[in-house]
């Protein structure tokens, strides 16, 4: 699955693919005109499933929330600015996570993650502190 933000603040939308089965998403560059550059990959758990774009630590920066289908966690990874990403961070999930979002689903102001999770039937909330 994808998703479709502008990552590196030059008012372009670019594109975020999970790459289900190479363990890593891609981030594809929106060079104008309708072209896009070469994919620049960062690694993840197993088999990530979906993304999800967000300002999750509040830096101003859209960050990558990716769900690992295989290794059941979900990742994150922080735009360490101009489209480029530092390592995932792994958060436990339910099993098979499939979807993921993020919303303040706890009206503190902070971004929180929500996951869908195939393989026990249910949705997790990472509340964040």
């Amino acid at each position: 699955m994808l998703a479709v933000a502008d990552v590196n603040s030059d008012n372009l939308p670019d594109i975020i693919v999970a790459n289900y089965g190479s363990n890593n998403v891609g981030v594809l560059l929106n060079g104008g005109s309708g072209t896009f550059l070469a994919q620049t990959t960062y690694t993840t758990d197993t088999n990530p499933y979906s993304v999800a774009v967000a300002d999750v630590n509040s830096d101003g920066k859209l960050d990558i929330v990716v769900a690992n289908y295989g290794s059941n966690d979900v990742g994150v990874l922080l735009n360490a600015g101009t489209g480029t990403f530092l390592a995932q961070t792994i958060y436990a999930s339910g099993t098979n996570p499939y979807s993921t979002a993020v919303a303040d689903v706890n009206s503190d102001s902070k971004p929180d993650i929500i996951v869908a999770n195939y393989g026990s039937n249910d949705v997790g909330v990472l509340i964040q502190c």
